[in-house]
């Protein structure tokens, strides 16, 4: 079920957010999505650069779909006309995407998501715009967007702070790395290349989501205080 209070929305902005890959075929789309999930994707933003509008709509509602039926949060990446149509749980606003408020007061209930790239500020401004949580990077070097300016980690925990609202870092995330980026303060780690082109999706959805995994487990004990 959609959220419906800003506290509802924040507390499902964590783990592993998969960002769809850039398919024609919407049978492996559901697949691929599927098996991420499988491995424990925790939401779903779907980003088509290049489809037709009908296509985009067809493979949205069959994700969304997915998704419901799985309790995942489905976001929509760029397009709030196509994040509304379709039923989602909100949308992902780039630089030239639209303004978050008038985002936020046409639709009061979504989650909205706002990229940062390497600047705090814009955290502050996104989150005094209404955004839930803000993208940050490239944190490390991307192959999905190889022009992209590297931020670093150490900007995921000085959005954090200055926003005050969860953080996605993006860009160049890989099993390897992850842990590095939720040890900065990242909430969320949003995936593309290492987890859709890996030869089993699902396995490297379960790696990736690991580094978040010890925050829930009884079994693991926290360090005595020191004196």
């Amino acid at each position: 079920m959609p959220a419906t209070t800003i506290a509802e929305r924040r507390a499902r902005l964590r783990g592993l957010y998969a960002i769809t890959p850039e398919t024609e075929s919407l049978g492996r789309l559901l697949f691929l999505t599927r098996a991420a999930l499988d491995g424990g994707a925790r939401l779903v933003q779907y980003r088509a650069k290049a489809l037709a509008s009908r296509d985009k709509a067809n493979c949205a509602g069959a994700l969304l779909a997915l998704c419901r039926e799985l309790h995942v949060p489905f976001i929509v990446n760029d397009d709030i006309e196509l994040a509304i149509a379709s039923g989602a749980d909100g949308v992902h606003l780039g630089r030239d995407d639209g303004d978050p408020r008038a985002a936020r007061e046409r639709w009061p209930a979504a989650i909205i998501g706002v990229s940062c790239y390497g600047d705090p500020r814009r955290a502050v401004a996104a989150a005094a715009a209404g955004a839930d949580y803000v993208g940050v990077g490239s944190v490390f070097a991307s192959a999905t967007k190889p022009g992209a300016v590297q931020s670093g980690l150490a900007v995921i925990g000085a959005a954090r702070r200055a926003a005050a609202i969860p953080v996605a870092a993006i860009g160049g995330i890989t099993v390897d790395n992850a842990g590095e980026a939720v040890a900065a303060g990242a909430d969320m780690i949003a995936v593309i290349s290492a987890l859709f082109d890996a030869p089993d999706v699902a396995a490297a959805a379960r790696a990736l989501s690991r580094p978040f995994d010890t925050e829930h487990d009884p079994h693991v004990r926290a360090q005595p205080a020191a004196i």
